[in-house]
């Protein structure tokens, strides 16, 4: 008696371990998510729809974050005074394991879709939303933001400006943004020298990023359910033996 005493109280503190280390892998998934939101606010307003699926990916590990969060609380309350609110812990651990796999598998299926589908897409769009440098409209503004900080011209490379509504507005050939020193007098627009501005497109810097972000969302999923898997089997011992 003494020895199946002492086996059940060493299961309840290996489930109260396993809840703590599902409540951290919750929290892991509140950050992961809040850094997709924040990085792929400005990609998904670059390229469009095709890459939209993070945004969404990231509004989900929130959810999941938050939701494991309160069941490895519930989880560690439930194996300490015994409740039978272990078994309601247990389905939604499992229904929260099943989300995760599916969310690591769609992201990365996805990410090949924006490959295929976004570069031409984001071409278009650029050349006929794009109006230039300090315009007050959001579109040009993250276009701005994305070649200043990638250092990069256009979507292909600096001649996507180049009969694009910009030319026709302005007569430059590629916009400030462009520049490695913007404020300077060989900055004008024409002057399409290496030493001057930046030549090579950005698609490939953001689907760089893109491409970052989707790994590390499925890895984040898959690990966090790999976590998640002692805890369930340890929650379904512990069931049984209060049942």
């Amino acid at each position: 008696v003494a020895e199946a005493h002492t086996a059940y109280n060493s299961l309840k503190k290996l489930l109260s371990f396993f809840n703590g280390i599902m409540a951290l892998s919750g929290v892991i998934l509140i950050g992961l998510g809040i850094y997709v939101n924040f990085r792929g606010a400005v990609s998904t307003r670059v390229l469009g729809l095709s890459s939209a699926y993070l945004l969404h990916a990231g509004y989900l590990c929130l959810v999941m974050g938050c939701i494991t969060v309160l069941l490895g609380f519930a989880g560690w309350h439930g194996a300490n005074k015994e409740s039978r609110t272990l078994l309601f812990c247990f389905l939604f651990m499992v229904m929260i394991l099943t989300v995760e796999v599916a969310v690591a598998a769609v992201v990365l299926a996805f990410f090949s879709i924006v490959q295929q589908v976004a570069l031409e897409h984001t071409f278009v769009t650029l050349r006929k939303n794009y109006r230039g440098y300090n315009k007050p409209d959001d579109y040009s503004t993250e276009w701005n933001l994305v070649m200043e900080k990638l250092k990069c011209c256009g979507v292909k490379n600096y001649t996507d400006f180049s009969g694009s509504s910009f030319e026709r507005t302005t007569g430059h050939t590629y916009p400030r943004g462009c520049c490695k020193s913007i404020g300077t007098m060989a900055c004008d627009g024409r002057n399409v020298s290496t030493d001057v501005i930046h030549q090579e497109g950005c698609f490939p810097k953001l689907l760089k990023i893109t491409k970052t972000q989707s790994i590390n969302l499925s890895r984040a999923s898959l690990g966090a359910a790999v976590i998640r898997l002692p805890g369930v089997l340890a929650t379904v011992l512990l069931f049984f033996k209060l049942g």
